[in-house]
């Protein structure tokens, strides 16, 4: 059963502390008093695991277990270089793990980066600047815009106090504050009263009372998270120590049926018998698995890099090519998190705004709405009441509230002399009691402009007409009023934030109540827009069987309405909207119609950090493995709990960029795609040189043994077999993990994490290629040995030099369409042809270098040799081929189809 998490709630993590009787402040002595109650203002840190245990834990795995047995195996039987080579590879991929894990440390630490180094507090009953660590509950901090909040506190007073806590709550918009009582029940993004730790004064000012400090904060509940949540192991870690182990067994198998067969026939040495068994032992193991796997991560991870997708942990590449559901954010992630005009509607019509570079255009539905008189008049007042600075050429310079920075780009850079034009001689400002805003301004001798914008429901009743079509004045009748409250509701109810526009013009200046007999102009309607890459990426996903889902603590509207705008949804979709309020039961009781409300929703908002983790961890135990998108605090445990987290790396927080593995440094949601392909790519690759090893390293293994059995000599000597297998299970395998890939890869479904890195078709298939090898083997030492009467010698360099030459052809067997050999993802992957030149340079050197051909037992071979050795090369990758095209072309490439629910 899920663990389930209470929403979070203003009440949740402790009582509300209520504000001193005097708004003067702690005393000095109190305050003092109250730290050693409560403790520093802190976030904690975690007991941090010691260096040595790390560094040993890095040997638990099973696959390092076994290539340091055969590490030891080879020691024993006294093959001190093969002992030290595997040794190295057991070291290597230990110090890498070591490293990566290191870095994990980081998350905290950027925690810790939040906390604030100065506060302004009253002590005594004066502003004094106090460490943020020493503030305590009750304390009444003095804050004003560009203030980072220290500590999680109620308001006493605000002045149009405007806090952003997208990171925490994932609301595009700043959040407006202002005292009050707090809601019961009521969730985080709601809490109006209360300012938190770690988020962003954007403007105004206010006082208020500290009611919790350290890790009883917000931001401290979601370091707890972080703490407790533990990063899975991924599927290519479990499933490599899954085939550790069959490798192990299957090992073992044939070295005792080996030594037991050899010594049953008594033609050999016992000695002899078992040191050749061991050697086949260390052959039978693929010393390269650990390492070729890890190069070939990092390949990945160099390609990736170079798309400006950071990779922290190499194996997360894997991870994303069996990724069947991404959970993603919507602010900053899916839009660009900041506001802009999507609505314009006026007289003349209703249309969305698409701008670039400031060139307004009008979509197909109203093209006459941005040509009309209205719209023009429309920009007159979004630039002139407004009180944003804004530079079009400089957007550095720009400041103020993001609505009205918003309204600047709505009414382009022609008017960024508004001000001057028309100078402001009056401003009533905005508040919460009459919701609007209104400026009057000098237009010329003996006329000035009143400008007034607010919500649509507190402007109209100053207005008494409204501007038709034609730009001329129309009385305002009350259906007409109904009509535009109508459609300000059906704004807001797409999720959109609503502001009206209304004007009048006097000859002279009316008066300090100037919000009257106003012409009514039209609503514009806000949205934080969506990124332009996001669209196409939702395609790609969809077309490769992936599943996108929408997670965020905005409001369920405004989800949907990006999810409509990014193609996530169909304007006819029905799909239902699950809300925070109601995951718990649903996770709770996963039956009957709450399972296929979970199974089919694609939106999930006012969601906390913890129920993002009970999601997260809803689709992990139905067989998921899931990708998490997000760069705000509120998304740092998700982000460490799912099986890849992907972190937004320039407008992201530092906290969600060091919990994730993945790390986009464009910001851009497409690049997921990129690396969800490379993730493929590697995977395939993986299994490919994986079948490669062990159909080689199986053939020894048969080889050796049917020819001692058929034999009395030793087919092999065993530093032939080492030297043999250090070349085929390092370079070839190398090469093919470093392929391109096939073509169809992102046409598929992913590939269930159920299955093992190996199934039963792969592993039969290594058996099947596996015999031709040693068809071509045994068929070169028989035809040698019994066909032409050659020496023992001789007839050992043969078998030698045809099972090498078999291994490096092997590779084109591996060829994804069974049509194509010549024209294949493997002909065209350079690093095969540099494998096969680099082993086939060695395999010359070791005939021709006289010390090599001693410590091998290599002697001098007559044409016909070399003729059997070029016929046991070719012959199985000819009878490969041949069993290939008998049982046809390949597959089609599969539909691929969204990941199924079990």
């Amino acid at each position: 059963m899920l663990p389930l998490h209470a929403p979070v709630l203003l009440e949740a993590a402790r009582p509300a502390v209520a504000p001193p009787a005097a708004a003067a402040g702690l005393t000095t002595a109190d305050a003092r008093r109250r730290l050693l109650e409560t403790g520093p203002n802190v976030l904690a840190t975690a007991a941090r695991e010691s260096l040595l245990r790390m560094a040993l834990r890095q040997f638990q795995s099973i696959t390092v277990l076994v290539l340091a047995g055969a590490a030891g195996v080879s020691a024993f039987s006294a093959d001190y270089l093969e002992a030290a080579a595997i040794g190295a590879v057991v070291l290597l991929n230990a110090a890498i793990g070591f490293a990566l894990e290191w870095q994990a440390r980081a998350s905290m630490d950027a925690l810790h980066a939040l906390d604030v180094p100065q506060a302004r507090a009253l002590r005594d009953g004066h502003p004094r600047q106090v460490p943020a660590a020493d503030l305590v509950p009750g304390d009444v901090l003095l804050l004003e815009g560009g203030d980072v909040v220290p500590a999680d506190a109620d308001l006493l007073d605000a002045h149009q106090l405007q806090v952003n806590e997208s990171a925490l709550t994932g609301e595009s918009l700043p959040a407006s504050k202002a005292p009050g009582p707090a809601a019961p029940g009521a969730l985080l993004a709601e809490q109006r009263q209360r300012v938190f730790k770690g988020t962003a004064v954007v403007d105004g000012n206010g006082r208020a009372v500290v009611v919790a400090t350290g890790m009883r904060t917000e931001l401290g509940r979601i370091t707890q998270l972080v703490q407790a949540t533990k990063r899975p192991p991924t599927p290519l870690e479990t499933k490599l120590d899954a085939l550790a182990r069959q490798l192990l067994l299957l090992t073992g198998a044939l070295t005792l049926g080996y030594v037991l067969l050899v010594w049953a026939q008594g033609q050999q040495p016992l000695m002899q018998v078992v040191k050749t068994g061991i050697v086949l032992a260390v052959a039978a193991i693929p010393e390269g698995l650990a390492i070729v796997a890890t190069l070939a991560l990092a390949a990945g991870t160099l390609r990736m890099a170079r798309q400006r997708v950071l990779v922290k942990r190499l194996p997360a590449v894997e991870t994303l090519g069996s990724t069947s559901v991404i959970v993603t954010d919507k602010t900053g992630t899916l839009t660009q998190n900041h506001i802009a005009a999507h609505t314009v509607w006026l007289a003349e019509g209703c249309t969305e705004v698409q701008a670039r570079d400031l060139a307004l255009s009008a979509t197909a539905d109203a093209p006459g709405v941005f040509a009309g008189p209205g719209f023009a008049h429309l920009q007159l007042l979004a630039a002139l009441c407004n009180n944003a600075t804004y530079h079009p050429t400089d957007p550095s310079r720009t400041t103020g509230d993001p609505l009205e920075i918003a309204l600047w780009q709505l009414a382009g850079a022609t008017l960024s002399n508004a001000e001057t034009a028309a100078p402001r001689l009056a401003e009533q400002a905005f508040s919460s009691d009459t919701r609007l805003m209104g400026t009057v301004h000098q237009l010329a001798v003996g006329r000035c402009l009143v400008a007034v914008k607010g919500a649509a429901e507190a402007v109209l009743p100053h207005c008494r007409y409204q501007w038709s079509a034609a730009g001329e004045r129309q009385l305002l009748s009350a259906e007409g009023r109904a009509a535009w409250v109508a459609r300000a509701e059906g704004l807001a109810g797409r999720g959109l934030r609503t502001l009206a526009f209304a004007s009048a013009e006097w000859p002279e200046h009316p008066g300090p109540d100037f919000v009257r007999e106003l012409d009514w102009v039209g609503l514009v309607a806000f949205l934080d827009p969506p990124r332009l890459e996001v669209a196409p990426a939702l395609a790609a996903c969809r077309a490769a069987g992936i599943r996108v889902i929408i997670a965020t603590g905005d409001h369920p509207a405004t989800a949907r309405t990006v999810a409509l705008q990014v193609g996530l949804l169909n304007p006819n979709d029905k799909a239902e909207v699950v809300t925070g309020d109601e995951l718990p039961d649903l996770l709770r009781h996963p039956n009957g119609a709450g399972r296929r409300r979970l199974h089919q929703a694609q939106i999930f908002a006012r969601m906390s950090p913890a129920q993002k983790l009970d999601l997260i961890a809803y689709y992990q135990q139905h067989g998921h493995i899931v990708g998490m998108t997000g760069d705000g605090v509120n998304d740092a445990p998700a982000l460490r709990r799912a099986d890849i987290g992907i972190a937004m790396g320039q407008r992201g927080t530092q906290v969600a960029a060091e919990a994730a593995d993945l790390v986009l440094q464009d910001d851009a949601f497409g690049s997921i795609v990129v690396a969800i392909a490379q993730g493929r790519v590697i995977l395939a690759n993986i299994r490919t040189f994986l079948s490669y090893l062990i159909s080689c390293n199986l053939s020894e293994v048969l080889i050796v043994t049917i020819v001692a059995l058929l034999h009395p000599i030793v087919p092999l000597w065993p530093l032939q077999i080492l030297f043999l297998n250090l070349l085929t299970d390092v370079f070839p395998a190398l090469a093919l993990a470093l392929g391109p890939g096939a073509d169809h890869l992102m046409q598929r479904p992913p590939r269930s994490p159920k299955k093992p890195l190996l199934g039963a078709a792969d592993w039969r298939r290594a058996a099947l290629y596996a015999a031709a090898l040693t068809v071509g083997g045994v068929g070169a030492f028989g035809s040698a040995r019994w066909g032409l009467g050659l020496p023992a010698d001789v007839c050992n360099n043969v078998l030698f030099y045809s099972m090498a030459l078999a291994q490096l052809l092997h590779v084109f067997n591996f060829a994804a369409d069974r049509r194509t050999l010549l024209r294949s993802e493997v002909t065209r992957n350079p690093y095969v042809w540099g494998a096969l030149a680099l082993c086939g340079a060695a395999m010359l050197v070791s005939y021709l270098v006289p010390a090599l051909r001693a410590v091998l037992g290599i002697v001098p071979l007559p044409a016909t040799a070399i003729g059997l050795i070029a016929g046991g090369g070719l012959l199985p990758v000819l009878l490969i081929q041949a069993g290939r095209w008998l049982h046809g072309a390949a597959r089609p490439p599969k539909t691929a189809r969204p990941h199924r629910f079990s």
